[in-house]
C-alpha cells in the first residue's frame, strides 16, 4: 500500500472498522509480549523465590530500555503520522531515522555503563543480600540485547503509526514465542537457571529487531537512511514533545517498581515476589488495552494532521467505551480467579499465594478506570499537547503511586503495599477526567 492510499484510508474509512483493523496485530502483539513476561516469570519461579524476586528487581531496568526506545519511537513515530497527515514525506524521513540511531547509540551506552557498574546497580534496583547473586547472573546477559531492544521499540513504533500494524506483529510476536520456547530449553535443559532465562530474552529479541527490519522495508515504510540524521530544532521538539510522555510514563514505572521493591523488601521475599507476579497478571490486562490505543493513535494523527477534529473526536470515543467494557469483564474475572491465578506462578509458596491473592483482589476493583486515563494519554500526546499528556502519563506510578507506597506502609504495613496501585488507579481517573473536559474543548476549536 501507498503512503497516498494509506493517508486515504485514515482520513476515509469508517472509524469502528479502520481501528479494528489496526488494533488487532497490535493488540495481539501486546498480548503475546505480556503472555511471553508471565511465562518467563512462570518459569523461573520453579527455581525459586528469590529468584522469581530476581526478574521484579531488574524489571526497572528493562523499563528504562523501554522508556529509551518509546521515548524515540512514539516521539518520531507521532510527529511521523502528523507529517505523513499533511503529506510531507521529506520530513518524516527525517524523523525516522533521527529516531532509530539514536535509540540504538543510547542502548549501546546502557550496555557499556550497566556492565560497568554491574554490582551497585543491582543493589539500587532493591536486591536484598539472597535475591543479589540471581539479579547480577540475570542482569549481566540481558544487558548485552539493550542496543537493539530499544531499536526494536523505534521500528514497531514507526511502522505502526504508519499504519503497518501487521509486519510489526510478526516482529514482536515471533521473537516473544521464541523466548517461551526456549525459556525451559535453557533454564532446565541446559540447567543455565536464570542465566537461561536472561539468554533466551536476549536472542529472541535480536531475531525480532531483524524481522522488523525486514518487515520496515517489505511494507513500503519510511526508509531508514544514516544522511537523513539531521538534528534541527524542529525535529527535536517534534520527537520530545511526541517521545516526553512515554519517557515519563515508562521511566517513573521504572522507578516504582525499583520504590515497591524497597518498600516490601521489610516483609520478605516473598512479598517481593507476589508483587512481581501480581504486577505481570495486570500486565495482562494493561496491555490488551494498550494495543486497543496503538490502533487509535495513527488514526488520531492522520486526521489531526489533515485537520480533521471530528473524527479525532469519534475515534477517541468509540476507543473509551471499547476499553471499560473490555476491562470491566477482565476485572471481575481477575477478581473471582485471583487465588488460581497467583498458584500457577508460585504454588508451593502459600506466603506469596496469600500476598499475591489480596493485592490482585484490589487492583482489579480500579481496573476498569485505566482505560480511560490510557485513551487520554495517548490523545493527548498524539495531538502534541506535551505538557498534559506527560502529566497524565506520570500520574499511575509516579505522581499518585510513589507517596502511595512510601506513606501507605507506614500506616498500614503490608496492606499499605497492596492498596497503593489501586489509590494511583482511581486519583489518576479523577485527574484524566479533569483533564479530558479541558482538552475536549480544546479540540473542538482547533
Amino acid at each position: 500500500m501507498t503512503q497516498t492510499e494509506k493517508q486515504e484510508m485514515m482520513i476515509h474509512a469508517p472509524i469502528p472498522g479502520l481501528i479494528g483493523r489496526l488494533a488487532v496485530p497490535t493488540i495481539i502483539s501486546m498480548l503475546v509480549t505480556s503472555f511471553y513476561n508471565m511465562a518467563d516469570t512462570f518459569f523461573v519461579g520453579r527455581i525459586g523465590t528469590s529468584a522469581t524476586a530476581a526478574v521484579g528487581v531488574v524489571f526497572p531496568l528493562m523499563s528504562v530500555i523501554q522508556a529509551i526506545g518509546f521515548f524515540f519511537g512514539h516521539g518520531s513515530g507521532n510527529a511521523m503520522s502528523r507529517k505523513l497527515g499533511a503529506g510531507d514525506s521529506e520530513n518524516a524521513e527525517q524523523l525516522a531515522s533521527c529516531g532509530f540511531f539514536s535509540a540504538f547509540g543510547c542502548g549501546l551506552l546502557i550496555l557499556i555503563f550497566g556492565l560497568m557498574f554491574l554490582e551497585p546497580l543491582g543493589k539500587i534496583l532493591g536486591s536484598t543480600e539472597t535475591i543479589l547473586p540471581y539479579t547480577m547472573e540475570y542482569l549481566r546477559i540481558i544487558l548485552l540485547g539493550a542496543p537493539y531492544m530499544t531499536a526494536s521499540l523505534v521500528l514497531n513504533n514507526q511502522m505502526r503509526f504508519q499504519g503497518n500494524a501487521f509486519y510489526a506483529m510478526i516482529g514482536i510476536t515471533s521473537g516473544s514465542v521464541l523466548n517461551v520456547i526456549l525459556d525451559p530449553i535453557l533454564i532446565f535443559g541446559f540447567h543455565m537457571g536464570i542465566a537461561g532465562a536472561a539468554a533466551a530474552t536476549v536472542f529472541s529479541q535480536l531475531v525480532s529487531f531483524v524481522l522488523l527490519l525486514y518487515g520496515m522495508k517489505r511494507s513500503g515504510c519510511v526508509p531508514l537512511k544514516i544522511r537523513n540524521m539531521k538534528y534541527l530544532p524542529g525535529q527535536i521538539r517534534e520527537i520530545t514533545g511526541g517521545g516526553l510522555p512515554s519517557l515519563c510514563r515508562q521511566g517513573l514505572a521504572s522507578l516504582a517498581t525499583v520504590v515497591l521493591n524497597l518498600a516490601a523488601g521489610p516483609f520478605g521475599d516473598a512479598a517481593i515476589a507476589a508483587m512481581t507476579i501480581v504486577n505481570r497478571i495486570t500486565f495482562f490486562a494493561n496491555a490488551s488495552v494498550i494495543g486497543f490505543g496503538q490502533g487509535f493513535q495513527p488514526v488520531c494523527g492522520f486526521n489531526y494532521g489533515a485537520g480533521n477534529v471530528r473524527r479525532v473526536r469519534e475515534a477517541f470515543w468509540f476507543c473509551v467505551k471499547t476499553a471499560t467494557a473490555v476491562l470491566c469483564i477482565l476485572g471481575v474475572a481477575g477478581f473471582v480467579f485471583s487465588g488460581q491465578l497467583i498458584r500457577i506462578f508460585r504454588k508451593d509458596d502459600l506466603e506469596v499465594i496469600r500476598i499475591g491473592t489480596t493485592a490482585l483482589r484490589m487492583q482489579c476493583l480500579t481496573l476498569p478506570l485505566i482505560g480511560f486515563t490510557i485513551m487520554n494519554t495517548m490523545l493527548f500526546q498524539t495531538c502534541k499537547w506535551t505538557m498534559p499528556a506527560s502529566i497524565l502519563s506520570s500520574a499511575r506510578q509516579g505522581i499518585f503511586f510513589l507517596p502511595a507506597v512510601l506513606i501507605l506502609p507506614l500506616i498500614l504495613g503490608l496492606t499499605g503495599i497492596q492498596l497503593s496501585q489501586p489509590v494511583a488507579d482511581a486519583a489518576s481517573f479523577v485527574m484524566a477526567v479533569l483533564f479530558c473536559r479541558s482538552m475536549m474543548k480544546r479540540l473542538e476549536t482547533a
